[in-house]
């Protein structure tokens, strides 16, 4: 099977990468100079991050902090704006450090060039989830 190249199918293939905890292979789907945003990131955790390594590093301890189980509603919408899609979807899961159940809603706005993730953007609620204590990604920034 050959890599996916079209934003929904990347997409798709990103999410099944983050259900196996395969960090690196979801951040292979990145642009080198790929770009993720957090519009709504509380004080004290990243609102940019530029470039893939700086991606990487992000979400590298990803797993540790949350275990994804599935993303059971998602949404793909395509826009008028070539490679751009919306996602609307909803991770559930547990956090790790107090084995209580993680469940959040999300919308996504990932630009696909070339067959890797340019921009995302993404418009998590983080009053959603306590930050203390939990150790979730971005805590610790």
């Amino acid at each position: 099977m050959t890599d996916p190249t079209e934003p929904a199918d990347l997409y798709r293939h990103g999410l099944r990468l983050l259900l196996e905890k395969d960090i690196s292979g979801w951040v292979a789907l990145w642009d080198e100079d790929g770009v993720m945003e957090f519009p709504f990131a509380p004080e004290g955790w990243p609102v940019r991050l530029e470039g893939r390594r700086a991606v990487a590093d992000y979400m590298r301890d990803y797993p540790d902090h949350i275990d994804l189980h599935d993303f059971p509603d998602v949404t793909i919408h395509r826009t008028t704006t070539p490679g751009t899609i919306v996602v609307e979807m909803r991770g559930v899961g547990r956090l790790v450090k107090t084995d209580s159940p993680f469940e959040m809603t999300y919308i996504a706005v990932v630009t696909v060039k070339d067959g890797l993730i340019t921009s995302y953007r993404d418009y998590w609620n983080p009053l959603a989830v306590a930050r203390p204590g939990l150790g979730l990604v971005g805590t610790d920034r």
